[in-house]
């Protein structure tokens, strides 16, 4: 059983604090990969028979409590694992995780398990992704346009739905009451093809519709692909031009732009290609990884009299930049001493 259960740490230090975070995850990893092997002896048993329930899945939500998410992956897991051990080793080490697991399961064999697990350690959903399909290419998905039937309207006020006095013909249901949008999918096909699928406005649609006639020369079939990665094109050249000065023949670089706090286009160009387009900040476990709003920092602080210059400034995170600033300042200072260029995320 896990001491100070109740969150009261306050007395730990901060590099205590981390190595209890640290134990308490490998804890829970072993944890983990224990249910996952007694869940598969379970469903070997089919012991959730005699429970009263179906399946073993009716058995991990009514009996167990888990949740229906949690449940899926643990079973798949538990169900894999009688096929090759070697997973439970590899959860229990953090090596995988559970949705890599399920993701990669109905494609694992006895031939290619091992070295497809290999190439799985420690890589994200995404890069999982890409690896199902690098082991099961699909066919591209034809380009379609097509109008959503409209929303089925709530029935969990009809009030709001009455016609209001003095006013004939239906009353337009308040945004509150119809269901959320579905949010945009980007799937891997095969290792350089992907499905993208989004829902736009009726706007949005006109304006595709106007940018299909109008390259109708070039895109006779009017393909929304083709359209937007030309659209995407364009935009990133804006996008890299107003955010990090970058030009098709840019002037040379020089490497400071003196005591003022505008960074130059030849010094933000300069950082951006050293840093690779990434925080630049190093922690105890590596350099961070974010590429999102991302801000040009002074190293040495301007408000200390640190210079804008490319040997001065690096990419940071905003969480990072942040971060800096309050060790730099102290939590307090940090409005009056922001150290921040913004990049992306304005």
């Amino acid at each position: 059983m896990m001491a100070n259960i109740s969150g009261d740490f306050g007395g730990l230090s901060d590099q205590e604090l981390l190595g209890r975070v640290r134990e308490a995850v490998t804890d829970e990893r072993r944890a983990t990969a224990g249910l996952i092997a007694l869940l598969a002896e379970v469903d070997a048993r089919r012991l959730y028979l005699g429970e009263g329930c179906s399946s073993l899945f009716t058995y991990c939500t009514q009996v167990l409590h888990l949740s229906e998410h949690a449940a899926y992956n643990r079973i798949e897991t538990a169900r894999a694992a009688r096929r090759f051990p070697v997973l439970l080793e590899l959860v229990e080490s953090a090596a995988v995780t559970l949705t890599t697991v399920r993701l990669l399961a109905p494609h694992l064999t006895d031939a290619n398990h091992r070295d497809v697990l290999e190439r799985a350690r420690h890589k994200t959903k995404r890069e999982i992704e890409l690896l199902v399909a690098t082991l099961h290419p699909q066919p591209d998905v034809p380009s379609i346009v097509r109008k959503l039937p409209a929303p089925a309207m709530s029935i969990a006020e009809p009030a709001v739905l009455q016609a209001k006095p003095g006013v004939s013909g239906p009353v337009e249901p308040p945004a509150s009451v119809l269901p959320p949008a579905r949010p945009a999918e980007v799937k891997p096909l095969a290792p350089e093809r992907y499905k993208i699928q989004f829902t736009v406005s009726r706007e949005t649609y006109e304006k595709l519709r106007q940018v299909q006639d109008l390259l109708r020369h070039t895109v006779p079939n009017g393909d929304p692909a083709v359209i937007f990665e030309k659209a995407l094109t364009l935009l990133r050249a804006e996008l890299e031009r107003n955010k990090f000065a970058a030009a098709a023949r840019p002037r040379s670089s020089c490497d400071t732009g003196g005591s003022s706090r505008h960074v130059p286009a030849s010094v933000k160009r300069s950082v951006w290609q050293r840093d690779g387009g990434r925080c630049a900040f190093n922690g105890s476990h590596g350099r961070c990884t974010e590429t999102g709003f991302l801000e040009y920092h002074h190293v040495l602080p301007f408000a200390e009299g640190g210079d804008t210059s490319v040997s001065n400034l690096e990419l940071r995170c905003r969480a990072h930049n942040q971060y800096e600033a309050s060790l730099w300042f102290g939590a307090l200072a940090i409005p009056m001493a922001r150290e921040t260029r913004v990049v992306y995320g304005r």
